[in-house]
């Protein structure tokens, strides 16, 4: 990983996190409360995050705003 800029890095920890995160959010609503699948919505609304995320460091990364 040390061959990854700082934002790539803040990129990856976000995907790490998003991937460890999400599996125990569903198990916690499927060991709690089922009626309601609240997650499909938490889930998508942080993947769209992540897209978001790896847009603006790797698609985007070239791109600077200019202040007017």
């Amino acid at each position: 990983m040390s061959h990854l800029t700082s934002p790539q890095k803040g990129f990856r920890i976000h995907l790490i996190v998003f991937f460890l995160t999400t599996p125990a959010i569903w198990i916690l609503w499927y060991l709690t409360d089922r009626t309601y699948p609240w997650p499909l919505w938490s889930t998508p609304a942080w993947a769209i995050g992540v897209l978001f995320h790896y847009l603006g460091v790797f698609v985007f990364k070239n791109q600077k705003t200019s202040k007017n």
